[in-house]
């Protein structure tokens, strides 16, 4: 049999606020009622997300979660930073609601994906096509616990034992690194510490990363990490200067 589709029906605390949230990303509010039961469907595209409204629901106690697998992920995510960009100024990257960066990940054979976890603590995880698989992430060094951290901060949602994780390899290999393998570790790290709400923390590593001195070939193999740090450099008032390239 064929044509068939699947569409996840996922927890809220408010329809409007989760229809809100989703037109900001660009999906099209295409259903509501509020009685017998509070429903609203969200489209974009052949993307279709359907919620429920719950009385006094906790979106931080939520397990709701599904699987997007798109073509383009870059795509899919320029476009939902910019819609949060539009409205709120900036990336939401702590706090219910936010949204991650794209990173491979270890746990999904080395795979790019990113994930929106929105106003009703549901993580909508968005995926790349197998094409998009490397021969695998390193299992060394820096970068191996980079993307271990980024399981257990992105996949797991455990941003404190991604943090300590990635702590201790920076004590290990910072004086050894290589700048762009550094920046990209201390750019997760400043986010891990923004989503503990930890504006000290982003600022100490946000300076970290600026004495990196990364040369041209740096810049470009680092571009997301750089703006990643320019976002949270923005977000908590630090000084969003840009890294130094090499002398």
């Amino acid at each position: 049999m064929s044509g068939e589709r699947t569409v996840p029906l996922l927890p809220c605390r408010s329809v409007d606020e989760i229809a809100g949230f989703y037109t900001m990303l660009g999906f099209t509010r295409t259903y509501r009622q509020e009685r017998p039961n509070p429903y609203v469907v969200v489209e974009r595209d052949d993307l279709h997300l359907h919620f429920f409204g719950l009385p006094g629901f906790r979106p931080e106690d939520s397990y709701g979660t599904c699987l997007v697998v798109v073509p383009d992920i870059a795509e899919v995510f320029d476009a939902f930073a910019a819609g949060m960009r539009a409205v709120h100024g900036k990336l939401l990257v702590s706090g219910i609601p936010r949204m991650t960066r794209p990173r491979r990940r270890k746990n999904a054979e080395g795979m790019t994906g990113f994930a929106v976890i929105d106003p009703g603590g549901n993580w909508i995880r968005f995926t790349a096509g197998a094409e998009d698989a490397p021969a695998g992430p390193g299992s060394g060094g820096l970068a191996g616990a980079l993307h271990n951290a980024v399981v257990m901060g992105d996949s797991r949602g455990d941003h404190e034992r991604a943090a300590r994780l990635l702590d201790s390899a920076l004590r290990r290999h910072e004086a050894t690194a290589g700048p762009a393998e550094l920046v990209e570790a201390l750019a997760y790290r400043a986010e891990l510490a923004a989503r503990a709400e930890d504006a000290p923390g982003v600022r100490e590593f946000l300076a970290r990363a600026e004495r990196a001195l990364l040369d041209g070939a740096g810049r470009r193999a680092s571009a997301d990490a750089l703006t990643a740090l320019r976002d949270l450099a923005a977000s908590f008032s630090a000084r969003p200067a840009p890294l130094r390239p090499a002398d």
